[in-house]
């Protein structure tokens, strides 16, 4: 894992967030999802650095690197 994102059961139950910042890495990706630019994301919450933006990002990346999803069909 990177210097900049951090999970500690006591913020937010664990969830990997960007260092020194109660920002998720899935906050990251709900703001990115509804259209948010990196300069918009960076405006809005200037507590997060460049650097720290894009170290969420590489992370959900890397997270789903080996993610399958199969659709199995059940007969009975």
């Amino acid at each position: 894992m990177n210097d900049w994102i951090v999970m500690n059961p006591d913020i937010l139950g664990g969830k990997p967030c960007i260092k020194e910042t109660r920002i998720s890495v899935e906050f990251i990706l709900e703001l990115v999802a509804s259209g948010a630019t990196r300069e918009d994301i960076l405006q809005k919450y200037p507590q997060i650095t460049a650097e720290g933006l894009s170290a969420a990002l590489q992370y959900a990346a890397r997270a789903m690197r080996n993610e399958v999803i199969r659709d199995i069909k059940v007969t009975g």
